[in-house]
């Protein structure tokens, strides 16, 4: 099978049904493996005994353990009893992890394939839009802490990515509408003509009729600037744009109480209303940006949060080096730009 996206170490596979061929692959790519799957309750008891079922057929032995849904479900604590389930297996080095999930997932099982052995074959099996177009490319994995999101991880890559699309039609509308804030993120940081084909787009099902190359626009977006940054020390940084004001209600309000998708659009929106008052951002790229949200069910703005509460939050942020951090503001939409501010001038932007 010719992978879509071939990213260094990590292939990328964008196919509908490529689910029920997930055993065929491990056993091409890992002939004596057994293999550990990590999924959720909501994914699993939809799609675990279909990829079961295809092990089983390509005669792969197997094991799977099950979390709760949910950011709450990223913690030090998982990573351990997922390691120790591992290790009860026993899970050797060359053996498989797989996340049959959403962000959390993969998240979660990336990083424990990461440290467990010092590292062992990850495959992502990404079931949700937000996972699919951006979590699961690229590497970053990790668990959070009660002082923030995603401040215990590693770079680590999925060695195979396999994106199935028709996995799609069984996401409810807010994850769904969580996945569109991140494809929206594209198209402001980095393709005009995506952001202008989502605002043609006025329905689910309008957007669903061109899901499978919007997600590989998107992976191909995200695969590019990986090539150039691999560890996030410069151009990658762009993908965070609207992520510190988001992260930061996410950890005010207490993860789960605003999913991912929904604090990333509303911080999208707020910083580049803030950018323009500054005249870094060109006029009216707020409002278009704004309504594109709106369009997809988004809120562009936070409510019931203390301004002061998210600046607090943002000053534990992982991108902060020293005693500036950078943030990510638009010159306009498709162009993007890096910006190191001192935390006084951070409350200009919130």
């Amino acid at each position: 099978m010719t992978p879509s996206i071939d990213l260094k170490s990590s292939k990328i596979y964008i196919k509908r049904g490529i689910l029920s061929e997930t055993g065929a692959l491990i056993k091409s790519a890992y002939p004596d493996a057994k293999v550990l799957v990590v999924t959720d309750k909501t994914v699993g008891k939809i799609y675990l005994d279909q990829l079961a079922a295809d092990l089983w057929r390509n005669e792969i032995a197997f094991d799977t353990i099950m979390f709760k849904d949910g950011e709450s479900t990223k913690t030090l604590k998982n990573i351990e009893a997922l390691c120790e389930n591992a290790a009860d297996m026993p899970l050797n080095r060359g053996d498989v992890m797989v996340a049959l999930g959403g962000g959390v997932i993969g998240d979660l099982a990336g990083f424990a394939a990461a440290v467990y052995l010092r590292g062992i074959a990850f495959v992502a099996v990404p079931t949700t839009l937000l996972s699919q177009v951006d979590s699961s490319v690229g590497g970053k994995t990790g668990v959070n802490l009660k002082q923030g999101k995603n401040l215990v991880g590693s770079f680590y890559k999925a060695n195979h990515v396999l994106i199935d699309p028709d996995t799609l039609t069984t996401l409810d509308d807010r994850q769904f509408r969580c996945g569109m804030a991140e494809v929206i993120k594209y198209g402001c940081i980095w393709d005009a003509s995506l952001f202008e084909l989502l605002e043609s787009l006025q329905s689910r099902e309008e957007v669903m009729a061109h899901i499978d190359d919007i997600i590989k626009t998107c992976c191909e977006i995200k695969a590019e600037v990986v090539r150039q940054d691999e560890f996030d020390k410069g151009l990658r940084m762009l993908l965070n744009f609207g992520h510190t004001i988001g992260h930061a209600a996410e950890n005010t309000m207490g993860y789960g109480k605003i999913s991912h998708g929904e604090a990333v659009a509303a911080g999208m929106a707020q910083i580049c209303y803030a950018s323009e008052k500054a005249g870094i951002t060109e006029k009216g790229t707020a409002k278009r940006i704004e309504n594109l949200l709106i369009q997809n069910g988004l809120k562009p703005s936070f409510n019931g949060i203390q301004r002061q509460a998210i600046l607090n939050a943002i000053q534990k942020d992982k991108k902060r080096i020293g005693k500036t951090m950078n943030i990510i503001l638009l010159k306009q939409i498709g162009e993007a730009e890096i910006k190191a501010i001192s935390p006084e001038e951070m409350e200009a932007f919130v």
